[in-house]
């Protein structure tokens, strides 16, 4: 590279600006670069739908890999954390303390969303995970805030409201947030879940950036709604979805700016890219 700044190249499908949830512009492929990493704030990863232990899938070989990438983005352009967005099991609970194990290795602090593939009791994730299905932090003016979206059989289930208009109105003061919840809240994919009573306490959070989900392992994209921006990821491994394992990042900018793209690792390159402007 010539410059600090690294160019995307031929490698982005679709990119776009936001701003109030009114697209600004549109870039074709191969006329974005990336900012300068002494512009960005605070810089993690999405990566959901892992399904360790689901039988006739390598998933020990797709995992190992996922955590190669990720720990190749730390060293190189810096990761705050990551977010394992659900499913990190496929069904069978003796698998919880081995994929833990796993993600364990990766050079960063991690956090989980609970799944449907996830069959555990709140209290085992708990005591394995020290934090409940919902949980948040804070970091850097930003607040993060995790909802559950399956019981311990498997079911899908809405968030639960006073926690999340709890913990919304906490961060209401703080640059940006995002939420992470495996199941989309909207039936526009063939695996959501319809939760009108949760739409609107996204709807009235200012700051709110993102809301990011796993679960729809054909979903690597964004949908909109009322202003607010729905991001998928693909999926770690599992036995159907998109034609390659891949993982969401996301960069916070100094000027108050929000990048994601998705990264397609084996290809090495990004497979789209947004940006919302604050």
């Amino acid at each position: 590279m010539s410059t600090r700044r690294r160019f995307i190249g031929q490698t982005i499908r679709a990119a776009m600006v936001l701003s109030a949830g009114n697209i600004l512009q549109s870039f074709a492929p191969g006329s974005f670069e990336l900012p300068d990493p002494d512009e960005v704030l605070l810089r993690f990863a999405l990566a959901s739908d892992g399904h360790y232990g689901q039988p006739k899938t390598e998933f020990e070989a797709t995992h190992r890999t996922m955590i190669a990438w990720l720990n190749k983005e730390k060293e190189n352009r810096g990761l705050d954390f990551t977010v394992v967005n659900g499913d990190l099991f496929h069904d069978n609970p003796e698998f919880f303390p081995q994929v833990k194990k796993v993600w364990d290795t990766l050079n960063m602090p991690w956090y989980a969303t609970h799944g449907n593939h996830d069959k555990v009791t709140e209290e085992v994730w708990r005591e394995s995970l020290n934090y409940g299905w919902h949980h948040s932090f804070e970091l850097k003016d930003c607040g993060f805030v995790f909802l559950n979206t399956a019981d311990e059989t498997g079911k899908y289930i809405c968030p639960n409201l006073d926690f999340t208009s709890w913990e919304l109105r906490k961060y209401v003061f703080k640059k940006h947030t995002f939420v992470f919840m495996h199941i989309t809240p909207f039936k526009w994919t063939d695996n959501g879940i319809d939760c009108p009573e949760l739409i609107p306490e996204l709807d009235v959070q200012m700051n709110l950036r993102g809301i990011f989900h796993g679960h729809d392992h054909d979903q690597d994209g964004v949908k909109e709604n009322n202003g607010k921006h729905y991001f998928f990821d693909g999926h770690v491994g599992g036995s159907w979805g998109k034609p390659y394992y891949g993982y969401r990042i996301v960069e916070v900018l100094k000027n108050g700016d929000i990048l994601t793209y998705q990264m397609n690792g084996v290809a090495g390159k990004q497979e789209n890219n947004n940006t919302i402007k604050a």
